[in-house]
């Protein structure tokens, strides 16, 4: 490839020409009316306004971005993650102007996205699911029935779902009857069609996923796993690698599974496979998602190895630069925390301009970021600030690492998430390890109430 279009913003378009210079890939960047102050639009070697500051009038218009594209006579399109990333249509329409989309075939994603679809093809190519419906569940009647066999707590969730959008809790009958009809009307707004369905809830699990990459080849691989069970409301905020507090024999469980679910439907590029793990180290599949995640810097880290770069050779047909499992290493300890721009309490956002932005350096630090001093963060788009990731020797010099980083991060003109970082990895909970999805909530409910 000599010249490829990002159709994203932010610290992933930046992150994607990085990579794209020292490949000397020339890079196109689409921005809005709100971004055209931001450092990816300056990165970029040419740079076109997409639109205005919503989402609906800038980068999600495909035929913006397919003209851009084509006045540029690009060689390849990269979604980055969010946004149009996992929209089938939009890597169909992609490849039939003759261009390269920069991940997985959009029938693969089609199917993928589909959260029902996905469960009977895991199924089918035995790597294990949560116990729920056999399909969407059309009515409450229905609904009920489901989780009358499998037990409360579920799970009700959005076929179409995806980024703990569309899914809800419920504890008893009540709880689904009340909640059966806003998800399903919820699922028709957010993701085109309305069909739901059910899973059991799995208590005190943790949220580990495994990071996949296939070629045209023939080759699969995976390149170990990233432990993402520090959230609130199904929102990541910590993740790192390796899992603590996970058994070595479930781990190799888990990669077997992952490359077998991934083999299942021919995938190519790079794609996770998110599994729950319940307090008997069973585990289980929950979705896959088929674009890079905006955790691979943690990824990155552990195993020296260069993901977006992994894809663009991908997509140009080549290899896989490393085609065996056994020559994929993983060393040391990652550990990326969520900055935002939020307030800590209430986690609201906190937009306003950035009018001190400063980060710690040393050994082991890396920061992803979409701002510089002076831009401003504005209510159109997630408040992510940046990624910064702390990697250590193990785990515990990771921590002293992340304790002395955070002490020398100076954020002014918005509020931020950087006091509950420095809180929880003081945590007692948290530095054992041991900690669950719902570990978040509770550290929250005792601290910052």
């Amino acid at each position: 490839m000599q010249k490829i279009l990002i159709a994203n913003r932010g610290e992933i378009a930046s992150r994607i020409i990085k990579t794209c210079k020292q490949l000397n890939i020339q890079t196109v960047a689409v921005y809005s009316d709100a971004d055209q102050d931001m450092p990816f639009v300056k990165d970029a070697d040419v740079a076109y306004r997409i639109g205005e500051s919503q989402v609906n009038r800038s980068y999600l218009v495909v035929d913006n971005i397919l003209e851009i594209a084509k006045k540029e006579k690009v060689d390849g399109i990269h979604p980055g993650y969010g946004l149009l990333s996992e929209n089938a249509d939009f890597a169909r329409r992609v490849t039939e102007e003759g261009i390269t989309f920069i991940g997985p075939a959009h029938d693969i994603i089609d199917k993928m996205g589909d959260k029902v679809e996905a469960r009977k093809v895991m199924q089918e190519a035995s790597v294990p699911v949560v116990p729920g419906s056999a399909g969407g569940v059309e009515t409450i009647d229905a609904a009920k029935a489901v989780a009358l066999e499998i037990g409360y707590p579920v799970m009700l969730k959005a076929s179409g779902g995806g980024g703990g959008i569309g899914m809800i809790r419920c504890e008893n009958e009540q709880a689904l009857v009340q909640s059966f009809d806003s998800t399903k009307n919820r699922a028709k707004a957010y993701f085109g069609k309305e069909e739901v369905f059910l899973e059991k809830c799995i208590e005190n699990g943790r949220h580990v996923e495994v990071q996949i990459f296939g070629d045209h080849h023939g080759n699969l691989v995976h390149l170990y796993e990233r432990n993402c069970s520090v959230q609130r409301r199904n929102q990541k905020v910590i993740e790192e690698s390796p899992s603590p507090s996970l058994s070595q024999e479930t781990k190799e469980k888990m990669f077997a599974s992952a490359v077998q679910a991934g083999k299942a439907v021919g995938y190519t590029n790079a794609g996770t496979v998110e599994f729950i793990v319940d307090e008997d180290e069973n585990f289980y599949f929950l979705e896959m998602n088929t674009r890079l995640q905006v955790e691979h810097p943690v990824t990155e880290s552990v195993t020296g190895l260069d993901l977006v770069k992994w894809q663009l050779l991908v997509a140009e047909g080549k290899p896989l630069p490393l085609c065996k499992q056994e020559e994929i290493q993983n060393n040391g300890h990652a550990i990326e925390f969520r900055v935002y721009a939020e307030d800590p309490k209430t986690f609201y956002p906190s937009p306003g301009q950035l009018t001190t932005l400063q980060w710690a350096e040393g050994e082991g630090i890396r920061i992803d970021s979409g701002y510089e001093e002076g831009n401003k963060v504005t209510p159109f788009y997630d408040p992510m600030i940046s990624k910064c990731i702390i990697m250590g020797n193990d785990r515990s010099d990771a921590l002293n690492k992340a304790k002395i980083f955070f002490d020398g991060v100076k954020i002014e003109g918005v509020k931020t998430n950087v006091s509950l970082f420095k809180d929880i990895i003081e945590d007692k909970g948290f530095i054992e390890g041991s900690y669950t999805t719902k570990w978040l909530q509770d550290f929250l409910t005792a601290n910052h109430t």
